[in-house]
């Protein structure tokens, strides 16, 4: 899957494709986090977006013989005109997405594409959907796998001149949209920069919107509820928003087992072993954190800040991980020791390899650099394997260069009146990634050269 963005914030004009890790990394106001939330939004909201047509007379067919066919090859040769238009809608939909003003994004595009080729396999895929209303079930969508139609049934003999044709259009979009585009979208779960916030403020969060509703209710006739609203509950980004709302959820969260539990518990206990010990959903919608080896529950407050920055991706990992996902962090490394943003790297390596795939922006060398020493050290050299096994690595967490995308989004030089310049836009540029050196990201070599340099002149500057 690839992104095409023009004039989305910073970013002037970018594309990336979106691998099984996928990193950004750059310095600041360069176009990571638009990049980011661009994409979780769509991610999140792309079966509201993308539409597919349905004639009149197959909505006649099915009301009249309770049974119609479509022809899935149709929909497949109609498929980049569907993910155009829908993109087209969603861009739209960004001011909501960044919750800024109208007109914000009106010179936007935002284009996602999928090769033709893997979307026609599409029509080899089995396939099954059925809508229920309250009390029975009104329609199923039906595909074999090597089948070439979708059996479109109305499960209800009686009423059905009952069923707005609109309903059912939408119904049936609904369902040759999924059948097309879902193996190609994963489930996005996002960790924002806010997290760290959330992590302490969840009760206070959550009484702000308590507060809101009570407010509403007492609201006399002279009172506009949604100017109410608007008043007094300030808006965010998706992302953002999403995040408090996991974390505000952590008791209901905390009641089903992810996976991982059962399948995978190292994951966990590696997990486990960089936050120094376990969450625990208390009574009260209380969340502590206990060290480990120790009975001493701490609150969030009391928590060091390394343990709430980690505390969404603990509970996600626990609680909601399931292969296809798509865990997407911003900026991982948030108060976190250079040793524990090694491991994080090598956690994400373990959950690429489990199937869930990664998103991560990033300004840590560190992470880079533990990412390409994983990289590294997937050959088959005796001496590559007698390093891995002193230094404590195993092959679940060895990574295949194929697997990762890194982007750098860095601001673009321009000539300006005949002198170069960094402009104020921005872009993101493709990393090389070899199987011998690893991921190559210069900006930050720069950086630690500077550095070293000033240092030696420092203490070797005297001796000149």
């Amino acid at each position: 899957m690839k992104i095409e963005v023009e004039n989305l914030g910073i970013l002037k004009k970018a594309e990336f494709e979106l691998g099984e890790l996928t990193l950004i990394c750059g310095g600041n106001n360069t176009g990571k986090t638009y990049a980011t939330y661009a994409l979780f939004g769509f991610l999140s909201h792309w079966r509201r977006h993308l539409k597919a047509g349905v004639h009149d007379s197959t909505i006649q067919e099915l009301l009249r013989d309770g049974v119609t066919r479509l022809d899935v090859e149709s929909y497949t040769k109609e498929a980049k005109h569907i993910l155009r238009k829908g993109c087209e809608e969603f861009t739209r939909q960004l001011p909501g997405i960044f919750a800024s003003k109208p007109g914000r994004f009106n010179d936007t595009k935002f284009q996602v594409s999928i090769e033709a080729e893997k979307i026609s396999s599409m029509e080899d895929r089995a396939f099954r959907r059925t809508v229920r209303s309250a009390e029975d079930d009104l329609i199923s969508l039906s595909k074999a796998g090597e089948g070439s139609e979708v059996v479109v049934s109305l499960l209800i003999e009686k009423r059905r001149s009952l069923f707005p044709a609109s309903m059912i259009k939408e119904v049936i979009s609904d369902g040759i949209v999924e059948l097309l585009f879902e193996p190609f979208f994963p489930q996005p779960f996002i960790a924002s920069t806010e997290r760290t916030g959330a992590a302490i403020f969840r009760k206070e969060l959550n009484f702000a919107r308590n507060r809101l509703l009570e407010e509403m209710s007492r609201a006399d006739g002279d009172i506009n509820p949604m100017e109410l609203m608007s008043r007094s509950y300030q808006d965010y980004p998706l992302p953002v928003n999403d995040n408090v709302d996991f974390i505000g959820q952590l008791g209901d969260v905390a009641k089903r087992d992810s996976y991982l539990v059962e399948n995978h518990p190292h994951i966990l206990d590696d997990f486990a072993d960089i936050i120094g010990g376990e969450y625990i959903a208390g009574s009260n919608d209380t969340i502590y954190f206990r060290p480990s080896r120790k009975q001493t529950k701490l609150t969030m407050d009391e928590s060091s800040s390394a343990v709430r920055s980690l505390l969404d991706i603990g509970f996600y990992l626990r609680h909601v991980a399931k292969p296809g996902d798509l865990l997407m962090v911003d900026e991982p490394e948030l108060n976190l020791h250079p040793e524990n943003q090694r491991r994080i790297a090598r956690l994400f390596a373990r959950l690429v390899n489990l199937g869930i795939r990664v998103f991560v922006t990033t300004h840590s060398d560190y992470i880079v650099k533990e990412l390409n020493t994983l990289i590294m050290l997937n050959q088959d050299k005796p001496y590559l394997k007698t390093i891995a096994q002193r230094e404590g690595y195993n092959c679940e967490e060895l990574l295949s260069a194929g697997k990762i995308r890194v982007y750098v989004a860095q601001k673009a030089l321009m000539n300006l009146e005949g002198r170069r310049r960094r402009s104020r836009h921005a872009s993101l540029v493709p990393a090389s990634i070899d199987p011998d050196l690893g991921i190559e990201v210069s900006s930050f070599d720069e950086t630690i050269n500077k550095m070293n340099e000033i240092q030696d002149a420092i203490v070797w500057g005297g001796d000149e």
